[in-house]
C-alpha cells in the first residue's frame, strides 16, 4: 500500500493522462469527444461511482474491444484507481473525476453505450433521497448520455436502495428490464462476470445477497 500523501497523490493526478479532472484543458473540452480522447470509435462504458478502479478495470481486462471510464469525486480514490491501469498497461481505462451530477456536462446526448452503478452509498436517510444516484434525477440524467439501445446495469448489496430502484423505475418507460435479488443464484449470473469488488466480497462474506437488475431506457 502507497504511503505516498494526499498532496503528491493529487499532483500526480494532474499528471496522468489516464485522469480527467477539472483544471485540465481536455475535461472542457471532452464532452462529445470521448473518441478522440481514446483515438478509436469503440463503445464507451461508464462505471459511476467508481471508488478504486476495481470494476472499471476488471471490465476493461475482459473488453479490450471497449472504452471504460471510471467517475468519482474522490482524488485518492481516482489516484489508485490511475495507478492500477497504469500498472497494468490499459489503454482502455480513462478515470473522471467529477461529481456524477455532472456528467451530463462531460458526456454529449447518446455519447455512451453502457453505464454501471455498482454498490452506491445507499443514503437510507429519507432527507437524502436526493443524493441516492438512481433516483428520477439521476436516472433522466443517465438516459439522456445513454445511446437508444444503451443498457443501464445496476448492481448492490442494499435492499432498501434497490427496491426504491425498482419504484422509481415505475415512472420510466424502460424495456428489457430483469433483475433478481440474489445474484449468486440466478440465470443473471453471467452478467456478473466473475468480478467481485473488495466491499461485494466482504458482504456476501457476511452472508448478504447481491441484488442486479439491467434494462435500456424505451
Amino acid at each position: 500500500m502507497s504511503r505516498k500523501n494526499k498532496k503528491q497523490k493529487f499532483s500526480e493526478n494532474r499528471e496522468n493522462r489516464n485522469v480527467l479532472e477539472e483544471g485540465k484543458p481536455i475535461y472542457d473540452s471532452v464532452q462529445g469527444h470521448w473518441n478522440d480522447f481514446f483515438q478509436n470509435e469503440n463503445d464507451l462504458v461508464v462505471e459511476l461511482a467508481c471508488g478504486r478502479g476495481e470494476y472499471t478495470i476488471a471490465l476493461a481486462e475482459q473488453f479490450p474491444e471497449k472504452n471504460y471510464i471510471g467517475v468519482d469525486i474522490k482524488g485518492e480514490r481516482i489516484w489508485k484507481a490511475s495507478q492500477t491501469a497504469m500498472q497494468k498497461e490499459l489503454t482502455n481505462v480513462a478515470f473522471l473525476r467529477t461529481h456524477i451530477n455532472n456528467i451530463d456536462e462531460l458526456f454529449s446526448e447518446g455519447e455512451v453505450a453502457e453505464i454501471w452503478l455498482t454498490f452506491p452509498d445507499p443514503r437510507p436517510k429519507e432527507r437524502d433521497e436526493k443524493h441516492r444516484l438512481s433516483n428520477s434525477f439521476f436516472l433522466s440524467m443517465y438516459k439522456r448520455i445513454l445511446m437508444k439501445e444503451g443498457w443501464f446495469k445496476f448492481k448492490t448489496d442494499n435492499t432498501s436502495l434497490f427496491d426504491y430502484t425498482l419504484q422509481i423505475l415505475s415512472e420510466f418507460n424502460v424495456k428489457d428490464h430483469v433483475y433478481t435479488h440474489d445474484l449468486y443464484h440466478s440465470e443473471l449470473l453471467a452478467d456478473h462476470f466473475d468480478i467481485k469488488t473488495k466491499y461485494e466480497q466482504i458482504w456476501t462474506e457476511k452472508g448478504e445477497t447481491i441484488k442486479y437488475m439491467k434494462f435500456r431506457f424505451g
